[in-house]
C-alpha cells in the first residue's frame, strides 16, 4: 500500500511511543507536492450544520501557531461537526465481521489477506502487523510473506504469482517502498487485477474513470473519504468540490470518485495559482498533500465540508513525543468556518484499514459468487 495510505491508517491501531515513531517514518518517507508548511494547535467541535453558508457570522482573528494571523468569517451560534472516522471504521469492521460469519457458515470460505513485504524498514513492519491485527479482528486470513533487503525482483514477482493462484487468498499487497533496485510498476502490475484490493492496477483506475465502466476495486483512502460523506449524510450531488493534491494514490482518484457522485471537481496543485480562491468555492474539499496546516480558515467558504487525509508531526515540546500530529488543514481556524471537518487523528486515517478490509470481502464474495 502507498505511503500516504500508510500513514493514515497507522493512526487506526496504537497510539504507542514506537508506532508514533512508525508514523513519522512513514510521512517522511512520502513523496508529495512541497507547500508552505504552517502550524495549528487542535480543538474539538460538536454540533450539526451542512448548508453552504452561515446564519450568523463575525470576522474574528485567530492564530496557528507562529503563523500570521488570518482574519476568517466564523459562525456565532456553532463549530463545526467532528467527523468522527474512528467510530464510523468501527461500525465498518463490525458490518465486515457479520459478513465474513456469514460467508463461512454459507459455503465455508474465509477471505484471505496477503501481504509481501521486502526489507526490514521499520515503518513498514510495524504497518504490516497492525494489518494483521485489524484482519484478526473481523476474521479474515492474514499471509505474509517478509524478503530480504537484496532480494531480486524475480522472487517478488514469484510470490506474487504464487498468490495469485491460490484460491485462499482473495486480496494481495506488496508493501512499499520497495528497495531501489525493484521496478515498483513491473512488481504492482504483477497482482492479478481480481485481487488487486489497493485498487491502484491501471485497469481499476482506468475504470474508475470512465463513465459506464466499475472498477473491480476503488483506492483505500479516497473510498474512505467518500464513504464518511454518505455516513454523514453530507449531499455530494451537484455540490462544488475542490480536491488539493493530484497524486495516484489519493488526489487523483478522490476526484473521479467525486464525479462519479456528480460534482463539479477542481482540482489544486503544487502549480496552482491563488488557490485559496479555488477552495473558497466549494461546498466540500479534500485535502491530501501532507503539508501541516496549508489550508487556513480564510481558504473556507462558510459551511463547507472539509475531508483532511494529511496526517503531519510538528514540533511540540510540550508532547512527551517531542511532536504530535497535525493535518493539511489548520483545524483550529477551519472548524470555526466549516460546517463538518474531519480530525487528525481520529478521521481519515482509520477509514483507510477499513476500506481495505472492505476490499478483501468484496473480493472473497464475488471470486465465489456470494451476495
Amino acid at each position: 500500500m502507498a505511503l500516504i495510505d500508510t500513514a493514515a491508517t497507522m493512526i487506526f491501531t496504537s497510539s504507542s511511543s514506537s508506532s508514533s515513531t512508525a508514523r513519522l517514518l512513514l510521512f517522511n518517507n512520502t513523496k508529495l507536492h512541497k507547500f508552505p508548511n504552517t502550524i495549528s494547535n487542535f480543538r474539538r467541535s460538536t454540533s450539526l450544520h451542512f448548508g453552504t453558508s452561515s446564519p450568523t457570522s463575525r470576522t474574528i482573528v485567530t492564530h496557528c501557531s507562529s503563523s500570521p494571523a488570518s482574519a476568517i468569517q466564523v459562525n456565532n451560534e456553532t463549530l463545526a461537526t467532528v467527523i468522527d472516522g474512528k467510530r464510523v471504521a468501527k461500525d465498518i469492521r463490525e458490518e465486515i465481521a457479520v459478513e465474513i460469519s456469514r460467508m463461512k457458515e454459507e459455503i465455508g470460505i474465509v477471505p484471505g489477506l496477503a501481504v509481501i513485504l521486502v526489507g526490514d524498514r521499520k515503518d513498514s513492519a510495524t504497518y504490516v502487523r497492525n494489518k494483521k491485527k485489524a484482519c484478526d479482528s473481523v476474521g479474515i486470513n492474514s499471509y505474509e510473506v517478509r524478503l530480504a533487503e537484496d532480494s531480486t525482483e524475480e522472487e517478488v514477482l514469484n510470490h506474487i504469482s504464487k498468490f495469485n493462484d491460490d484460491p485462499s487468498v482473495h486480496g494481495i499487497l506488496v508493501q512499499l517502498p520497495l528497495p531501489s533496485h525493484m521496478n515498483e510498476q513491473n512488481v504492482l502490475n504483477a497482482v492479478c487485477i481480481e485481487k488487486d484490493v489497493d485498487g491502484f492496477h491501471p485497469l481499476n483506475i482506468g475504470r474508475l474513470a470512465m463513465r459506464g465502466r466499475e472498477p473491480l476495486f476503488v483506492p483505500c483512502t479516497p473510498k474512505g473519504c467518500i464513504e464518511l460523506l454518505h455516513r454523514y449524510d453530507i449531499p455530494i450531488k451537484g455540490k462544488r468540490a475542490v480536491v488539493i493534491g493530484r497524486s495516484n494514490i489519493v488526489g487523483m482518484p478522490a476526484a473521479l470518485l467525486l464525479q462519479r457522485e456528480d460534482a463539479t471537481v477542481s482540482i489544486v496543485h503544487s502549480r496552482t495559482k491563488n488557490p485559496e480562491e479555488i477552495t473558497r468555492q466549494a461546498d466540500i474539499i479534500i485535502s491530501a498533500v501532507g503539508q501541516p496546516n496549508m489550508v487556513r480558515g480564510s481558504w473556507v467558504k462558510p459551511g463547507a465540508v472539509l475531508i483532511d487525509v494529511g496526517i503531519n508531526p510538528v514540533e511540540d515540546p510540550e508532547c512527551a513525543r517531542g511532536y504530535r500530529l497535525v493535518g493539511d488543514i489548520c483545524y483550529e481556524e477551519a472548524s470555526k468556518v466549516a460546517s463538518a471537518i474531519t480530525p487528525v487523528p481520529g478521521g481519515v486515517g482509520p477509514m483507510t484499514i477499513a476500506m481495505l478490509l472492505s476490499n478483501t470481502l468484496l473480493s472473497a464474495k464475488r471470486i465465489h459468487n456470494l451476495r
